[in-house]
């Protein structure tokens, strides 16, 4: 048995003289847009798709739960976390240029046993 592809689904949009259109209510609220989008040119195609979030969002569930156990609450609480989640960028960034460096053949050099400990 084949699997039968699926149609994507379309809707014709008008562009304004300033290249503005509205992305449909539906495309929008399904795909998660918010207030950015990004926008890939390829093979006669223009994709716009929701812009992914640069704040480290996608930690926040877990930098409150840690809050909450290290017993913040209040104002305190929100302070800290804007705090923590300010942080998160800078430090994946420094560790995508670690790696790169480390790609490269630049910078400090570890051992197995310098990461893991003694093989056993």
């Amino acid at each position: 048995m084949t699997a039968k592809a699926i149609a994507p689904e379309q809707k014709k949009v008008t562009i304004t003289s300033k290249r503005q259109f509205t992305i449909p209510q539906k495309f929008y609220t399904e795909l998660g847009f918010d207030r950015e989008a990004v926008c890939t040119l390829g093979d006669g195609m223009l994709i716009i798709e929701p812009a992914k979030s640069e704040n480290g969002g996608e930690f926040a569930e877990q930098i409150l739960s840690d809050l909450i156990a290290e017993g913040y609450s209040g104002q305190e609480l929100l302070a800290e976390f804007k705090s923590r989640q300010s942080k998160i960028r800078p430090a994946v960034e420094a560790m995508l240029k670690s790696a790169k460096d480390a790609a490269q053949g630049i910078g400090e050099r570890y051992s197995y046993e310098d990461v893991f400990g003694d093989k056993k």
